[in-house]
């Protein structure tokens, strides 16, 4: 059974740092692409991060040079630093995995909640 499961959201000032953390099972994570997405209420889910299995990265333009998007194989893990935060950052944070050793199956976490506010 595949579970990716996020956690570390929280509530934040504005300017303040968390670090969100997305533990694997079930998948063979090394092998996988990874993503963070993130939903504000009302607005579609949007891509922030994205690293591949051979650890290459790119960010949406929004949160360039303030998150950084990692991972480390051995723990099966997931993570998202994010600095210098800002109001508009708040929303539910999900964790992404897909491969392209199998086309259209992608899994999703359950999300974890990032409130950015003084």
């Amino acid at each position: 059974q595949v579970q990716l499961v996020e956690s570390g959201g929280g509530l934040v000032r504005p300017g303040g740092s968390l670090r969100l953390s997305c533990a694997a099972s079930g998948i063979l994570f090394s092998m996988y692409d990874m993503d963070w997405y993130r939903q504000a209420p009302g607005k579609q889910r949007e891509l922030v991060a994205h690293i591949t299995s051979g650890d290459s990265t790119n960010y949406a333009d929004s949160v360039k040079g303030r998150f950084t998007i990692s991972r480390d194989n051995a723990k099966k893990a997931l993570y998202l630093q994010m600095d210098s935060l800002k109001p508009d950052a708040t929303a539910v944070y999900y964790c992404h995995a897909r491969t392209r050793l199998s086309p259209g199956v992608d899994y999703w976490g359950q999300g974890t909640q990032v409130t950015v506010s003084s």
